[in-house]
């Protein structure tokens, strides 16, 4: 799967794909003109994974209980290869530039469901650099991402299971507000929220709710 910071020309580089897997890129692989795109759904999981080297604030290293137990919940491995993914807590930092580069007109949010047993859930909302630099966008020399420390805002879990949800208030009240945060800190509306591997296991959030 190719994404957003794997793009030949707007991601992490030198830890990127060959090709541009951004909302542009659709353009010049379609032939089309940018104004043909009216309707753009970024495609997020409730937490953050990377395939291989590259920079990457919040992750959660192997061994880590918390991060392995999203490996095994989220079955985070290659479908080819069987490599495992890293995982790490949900950097909106990353996410909102996403957006902005992509001009998404709305988000869906996938596996929400594995975060179900965790009783906090951290969110990455800034970095610090180590010079004590705060940085509230995705710095654009790699010297500094690699650098670069989180800085969290912590959320209540759920606890309960959630995959028999079939409309948003089947959704526990801090799974809510989980999507809600996401939400207000990128601006865009989630549209979205799959509450399990199946194909029907989707929220449809309408926009106003």
């Amino acid at each position: 799967a190719q994404a957003t910071y794997l793009d030949l020309d707007h991601g992490t580089y030198p830890f990127v794909t060959s090709s541009n897997p951004i909302a542009g890129g659709v353009c010049t692989g379609a032939g089309v003109g940018p104004l043909a795109i009216q309707r753009v759904v970024g495609v997020v999981k409730a937490y953050t994974t990377r395939v291989g080297s590259g920079p990457f604030p919040s992750e959660l290293l192997e061994g880590d209980p918390i991060g392995d137990d999203l490996v095994e919940r989220g079955r985070e491995f290659g479908t080819n290869t069987g490599r495992r993914r890293r995982p790490g807590w949900l950097d909106l930092v990353m996410l909102k530039h996403a957006t902005r580069l992509n001009t998404c007109t709305e988000l869906a949010i996938t596996k929400l469901d594995v975060l179900s047993p965790l009783k906090e859930l951290k969110v990455c909302v800034g970095y610090l650099g180590d010079d004590g630099t705060r940085y509230e966008h995705v710095p654009y020399h790699q010297s500094v991402m690699h650098k670069i420390k989180p800085i969290y805002e912590t959320l209540p879990g759920w606890g309960t299971d959630i995959e028999r949800a079939e409309k948003i208030s089947d959704l526990p009240t801090e799974a809510k507000d989980y999507v809600q945060f996401i939400e207000d800190f990128t601006k865009v509306h989630v549209s979205f929220v799959s509450v399990g591997p199946s194909r029907d296991q989707l929220v449809v959030l309408p926009r106003g709710e």
